[in-house]
Parts: C-alpha cells; structure tokens; sequence
C-alpha cells in the first residue's frame, strides 16, 4: 500500500465549486495546503484555497504544471474530461481513479456496470441513434429519457409517456447519445454517502432521506426514515459498490425506495454529495473530512451521528427579493448557515444551506424550514 501523504503536503483540486470549498476548509483545518484548478476565478474553492489556478481543462500544458505542484489530486465534479485527469495520473495520484471518473461520468457505462455486477438498477435501453428508438420495450413506457453525459439537477432529462413522446424528446430536444429508463414508482429518494480507504476499508453514512423540488434537491435529512431491513441493505449494497469500483475516496449512491422495502439505485456520484452537507454539523467526521483522509492514506474518521440533523438549500431565488434576513434566520440557536461565496445569485442556483440539529428528525425539519422561511422577513 502506499505511503500516507501527512499534513502538511499540498492536495489538489480539479473543479472550483461549493464541494471543493468545504474540501478546502476541512483540508486546511487538517494542516494540509490546497490548490484547485477550474477556467473561473475568484472561486467558492478558490476563495479558501492556499493557491488557485485558472485555465481551461483541456490545456493539458497548464494541467500538468498544477499536478506537478501538488501531491494528489482529486475532483469535486464529475465533468472533468478524462484527457485532464489521465495527463494528472503520469505525475501524482488521481483519488478516485480515472477509471471511476469515466464509469460514473456517463449513465450508460454506470447502469452497465451496475447491471453487469448484479446491483438492483431500473430497467434500461440504450439509445444512440434513432434506429434505437424502434427496439425500445413496450414495457420502459412511460420512462425518462436522459442525457448519456453531462447531465445533473434534472438537466438534460425528458418524462415520456409514448414512443411518440420518445421520438420527439430525442430527434427534437436532446439530439445526442441518451439512456431510456423505466418509470418505477418510489416511496422515497434517498442516498448513502461512503468513503473508501486505500486499505480497502469502507465507511458508511446511515441513510439520507432526500425530497427534491424541480429535480433539485430541497431538503435531506438523517437519519432517514427507512425500515431497519432498508438501511441495512443500502449500506451492503453501497459497500460493495465501492468495493467493486475500487474507490478511493468519498462516493454517493442515490437510491429509489419501491414498494415492499425493494432498493433501486439511481445514480451515483463519484464525490462527496449535496445530501452529505449535513454530515457537518451533524457527524463526528465530515463527508468532506473523510475525503481528505481517504485520498491521503490515513484511517477513516466515525460516521457516528450526534443528532438528528437537517438540511435544506439555499438557492438563488432566496435572493429575489433582495439581500436575505440572515439575522432572522440564525435567530435559533441550532441553526447553522453555510454559503458559497458565490457572486450572482441566480434562480436555482445553489448558493448555500442551512442545517438544523434537533432531538428528532421531525423537529429538525421543521426548524430548518422556518429558518428559511425567516429569510424572506422584513429587515
């Protein structure tokens, strides 16, 4: 195995988002300096970064002086061409490897893999060209049809009921490679953020409950409110998904709760994920600590949940009526804000988010909602 990279060293980031921010500040907190390339500048990562690089992903030249200037490299975003990261791996560890980035970065190489090793996916079909719309099983009717890559927040997704709803979605809005899956109906939305060490060892969150308002997710809360069986089985099926990729570093599976307790899987995310914010305040180790610890070698922290916790995010539209109430807001006592740093507040964009720890889960839901409703008060 090899050799623990110690506080101290200098971790790099590809991407320059909220993820990579709330990496950086855990990093820095452990001893270690981080620099993050992005093509933006003056960054939510860059913000709190000890070194910030602008360019473009695809100047290989630039990519590899900022790899050459770090000890290990990771990704706070799927969308990073596999072209950066393979140029990265010549001069120091990619955690994840590339090899994951290039299963989870595209729907149909994930359910391929899911399908192929036996995890529970919903049913699928390929489509690559329009000769592939006329294969399509009756039974994936009414399905949604997504983009292969490049898709998150519900972009790049189309609901149809019929084959002629399918055609059209296809020839006439997404235009490109795209996965048809079935339409299952689902009791819940949830997710199992996980961390995997370079010894092979995995730890688990317990399960994240998470509702989602226009294909964004509004509100998560742990610990979900799953049957025992349900919770045991996500966290198997979420160990041995790690396990199987060979991960090193932080992954979220998304799960479909179906009638009868049965587990189907989403999606995945190679990266610590927007439901696991809560894991902050919530948790002995954050997502974002057992990032940094999993990628440089060192033992995984507990998962162990303190409190009932809640999340709910901050988009632009809290914005549209001007600067928020933040002072109402943080009127509770047990309310935690977190934001971005990010410029131009614009309408679904995530800005921030605000958690709530509570002594049930009910309670911590209903706090964290009056905490954002208190944003729109007067001032």
């Amino acid at each position: 195995m090899s050799q623990p990279i110690l506080p101290g060293a200098t971790l790099g980031v590809l991407g320059s988002g909220q993820l990579g921010r709330m990496f950086a500040i855990a990093a820095r907190r452990m001893g270690y300096r981080v620099h993050v390339l992005s093509p933006e500048t003056d960054t939510p990562t860059g913000q709190v970064a000890d070194v910030e690089v602008t360019a473009s992903y695809d100047d290989l030249d630039a990519v590899a002086e900022f790899a050459k200037q770090v000890d290990v490299v990771t990704f706070e975003f799927e969308n990073v061409p596999l072209a950066t990261v393979d140029v990265v791996s010549k001069y120091v560890p990619v955690r994840p490897a590339g090899r994951v980035l290039h299963t989870t970065q595209h729907r149909l190489r994930e359910k391929g893999f899911l399908h192929e090793n036996g995890f529970p996916v919903t049913k699928f079909h390929a489509i690559r060209e329009a000769a592939d719309l006329d294969t399509v099983a009756d039974e994936l009717l009414p399905g949604v049809l997504k983009t292969a890559a490049w898709g998150y927040d519900g972009k790049g997704q189309v609901k149809v009921a019929n084959r002629e709803e399918l055609r059209k979605a296809w020839t006439e809005e997404l235009k490109q490679e795209a996965i048809l899956e079935q339409m299952v109906p689902f009791e819940k939305e949830f997710s199992v953020v996980a961390a995997r060490g370079l010894d092979g060892k995995v730890a688990c969150y317990a399960p994240i409950e998470n509702v989602h308002t226009n294909h964004i997710l509004d509100v998560s809360v742990s610990p979900g409110r799953l049957s025992e069986k349900a919770s045991r089985e996500a966290i198997e099926i979420t160990t041995e998904v790690l396990t199987k990729l060979d991960v090193v570093g932080v992954l979220c599976v998304e799960f479909f709760l179906a009638p009868s307790d049965t587990l189907l899987i989403n999606e995945m995310a190679p990266r610590p994920h927007n439901s696991g914010h809560l894991t902050i305040d919530g948790h002995v180790t954050c997502q974002f600590e057992q990032q940094v610890r999993s990628i440089c070698g060192l033992p995984l922290g507990s998962t162990l949940q303190m409190r009932p916790v809640a999340m709910v995010n901050l988009l632009g539209d809290v914005w549209a009526e001007g600067t928020p109430n933040w002072v109402a807001a943080c009127e509770d006592p047990d309310v935690k804000l977190h934001l971005y740093g990010k410029h131009e507040p614009r309408m679904g964009r995530k800005m921030g988010h605000l958690t709530v720890t509570a002594d049930t889960v009910d309670q911590a839901i209903e706090a964290a909602r009056a905490a954002k409703a208190a944003l729109g008060t007067s001032r």
